[in-house]
Formats: structure tokens, sequence, C-alpha cells
């Protein structure tokens, strides 16, 4: 028998899908219908997501023996959400996430670009994530304020279980979510509900104002806010995965997911520490139990993904948002946090914070992009300064 197959590793395994997917699924679901993805389309999109990181997750913990979760961009989808409808539709957007995911597999497999995306400074790409994040944050008290009778009692869910365990809470606001829908909304629907569809395919259209305004923004903030950290987790734990092959293995899984609907598969970050501490198996070398179990689970929420999307949809929009929102705070923290890290870079991640979450347009490009650029250009710019007068004085004591 496998001794690498126990009970904690199993429910270790469970508890990883479960929190990854109802920590976020209604962010995902949100992003695509902010690209134009009818409610078909993203579910495709969330099916094709959950089978394609399920898969992947399962292979890599085979082939590695280590437990490598693997997880859908979740900040991506929160960048979907705020970035308007493209100029071409989802078709184009479906393009932007080939784009996104063709540079990932190239940056696995060639150092040089590994080394470019090195150069934008963590501070400017957690100001980007937080000017994203940020609109959707609000969506929560928004609601409250709108609809408090099915918001509150979210929000209070989601308070209190966070208090208790952080993992748990927006699971937790999920729970409240169903229950409020219960006892408010018209459930007659739900005895006709479809719990498995088709996937849809979207042939990819290409346009410049997609592959940089929603692309390039996909693809800096899938490599700075999810597979870099995932590396660094499964470090942190004593495992030494080579990032490379594992960077261009989930760049090929984007890409296949990409015309179903799907915007990207990473590493995993937070629920990558669910299967690789000591609670998934007290040896270090039987934990990849565990991620193969999780990446199963995701299969399954996959193949069912019509059925969670049915029952989303009888809920207010906004109550959704708000959902997707609540999802999204602890991200917004911990961005915040690393944006102001560093004292001689505030103003740059100040202003790419701002124009981000700004919402501006130019050129049918997003903010996001905008927000990073400028910011890039502030930072080099005190950089080069500072660098002329160290030189100048060096000069004068000379």
């Amino acid at each position: 028998m496998n001794t690498s197959f126990s009970a904690s590793a199993t429910s270790a395994g469970i508890l990883s899908a479960f929190v990854g997917f109802a920590s976020s699924f209604a962010i995902v679901l949100h992003g695509l219908s902010g690209v134009g993805a009818t409610a078909e389309q993203a579910t495709s999109g969330l099916m094709a997501l959950a089978i394609a990181m399920g898969l992947c997750g399962i292979v890599f913990s085979l082939w590695k023996r280590i437990p490598i979760s693997v997880a859908w961009s979740t900040p991506s989808a929160a960048l979907l959400a705020t970035s308007g409808l493209p100029e071409g539709g989802f078709a184009a957007a479906v393009g932007a996430f080939v784009f996104a995911g063709v540079l990932v597999v190239i940056t696995g497999l060639w150092k040089p670009l590994r080394r470019i995306v090195g150069l934008i400074p963590v501070t400017l790409a957690q100001a980007m994530l937080a000017g994203v994040i940020l609109p959707l944050c609000l969506v929560p008290f928004e609601a409250v304020a709108e609809i408090p009778a099915l918001a509150l009692p979210v929000v209070i869910a989601w308070f209190i279980a966070g208090q208790v365990n952080k993992l748990l809470a927006v699971p937790a606001a999920l729970l409240a979510f169903l229950v409020v829908l219960y006892f408010h909304a018209d459930t007659s629907a739900l005895g006709s509900l479809e719990v498995v569809q088709a996937p849809v395919f979207v042939m990819p259209e290409f346009s410049w104002a997609a592959l940089i305004g929603i692309g390039i923004p996909i693809y800096i903030v899938t490599m700075a806010s999810q597979n870099i950290p995932g590396v660094s987790i499964l470090r942190s734990f004593g495992y030494q995965p080579v990032p490379g092959p594992l960077f261009s293995w989930t760049g090929v899984g984007s890409v296949l997911s990409a015309p179903f609907g799907g915007h990207g598969i990473s590493l995993a970050a937070i629920t990558a520490a669910i299967c690789a501490n000591e609670d998934a198996h007290k040896d270090p070398a039987k934990r990849y139990w565990a991620a193969v179990v999780a990446g199963v689970v995701y299969i399954v929420f996959g193949v069912f993904s019509a059925g969670f999307v049915g029952v989303v949809e009888l809920a207010p929009r906004i109550l959704i948002g708000g959902v997707a929102g609540l999802a999204l705070i602890g991200t917004l923290t911990v961005s915040v946090q690393g944006m102001l890290k560093e004292a001689e870079g505030r103003e740059p991640a100040i202003l790419t914070f701002l124009i981000t979450a700004s919402g501006l347009s130019f050129f049918g490009i997003g903010a996001a992009f905008w927000g990073l650029l400028v910011g890039m250009g502030l930072k080099f710019w005190m950089d080069w300064k500072q660098r002329g007068l160290q030189v100048e004085q060096a000069t004068k004591k000379a």
C-alpha cells in the first residue's frame, strides 16, 4: 500500500480545493462577465479553468513528488472585472488570454524574459494589483447600503468566521450567501437547473488594445502575485522546485483553456500552504498526495460548474460582486503593505495605485497598463536622479 495515501493528506487536499474554489469562483465569474462573456461562456471558462488546474496539479505533484498546487489567477480575474468590455468583445479578451499564456510559457523557457520581469519593482506590481482590487472591495459595503437584508448577513458571517480562522472567512460568507438566497430568492427554477454544461468554444481575436490592456497586465499580475509567490511558499516548507518548467506548463494549460473561456492558471499561493504543511502529512516527502487529491476535487467542481453558476445567478448582481469583494480584502491588505514597503518608492507606487484605481482608459487600453507605465517611468527617473546626486557628491569629496 502506498503510505503517502493518508486521511490527513486526503482531508488537506479536499480542504485546499474547497477553499480555493469557494473563495474565488464568484470573482472569476464576475471578471469574465466584465469582459463580455455570456452566462454560458463564463460557465465554460470556470469549467475549463478548474479542470486545467486540477490536471496540472495532479501531473505536477506526481511528476515532482512535491505538493504543487495550481489555481486560477484570482488577481487576474479581478483585473478583468474592472477592465471594461474590450473592442471586439469577449473574443478579443480570449485572444488576450492566449497571449498572456504564451508569455508565461516563454518566461519559463527563456531566462532573459524572466530577468525583464524581475526589473518590474515589486512595489509597483503590488500597487497595480491594489488599484485593480480596490473598486471590487468597495462593492460589499455598497451592497449593504443598497440591499441590507441580503448583504449584511453575508458581511457579518465573513467577519465573524475570519476572526476564528481567516481561511474560513470566505467559505462562511458563501454559506451565508446561499442561506440568504434560500429565504429571499425565487428558487423555483432550481428544479430544472442543469448542473453540467458542454464547453463553449470561442475563436480568439487579437487586437493591440486587448493584448496591451488585458494580456500584459494579466501576465504581470499572474507572475508577480501567483507564480513567484507560489514557488516561494513551496521553498518555505523545504521544497526546491525548478520554477521554469512549472511556469511553462501552467502557461500551456492557460493557452489550452483560453478558447473555452479560461483567463489563466498559475501556481497557487495561499492554498499551496494547506497541502505543503505538516497537517497534510508528517513526512514532507509524502505531502504531494494532498495536492493530487486537491486536483481531483477541482476536476469534479469543474465538471459541475454549471450548477454553481445556476445558483449564483439567482442573486442580485451587486450581491455576487459583494461576495467577490469580500474574497479580495485579504489580497488588498497584502498588496497595500507591499506597495508601501520601501519608503523611497512610495510616490511611484501611490501614483500607480491611483491611476489604476481610477479606471481611466486611452486608446482602448485600460488603467492597469497606464498606472504601471507611469509608475515605472517615475521610479526609474527618481532612481536615475538619485544616482546622479550620489555621483556628484562622490566627485566633490574626491
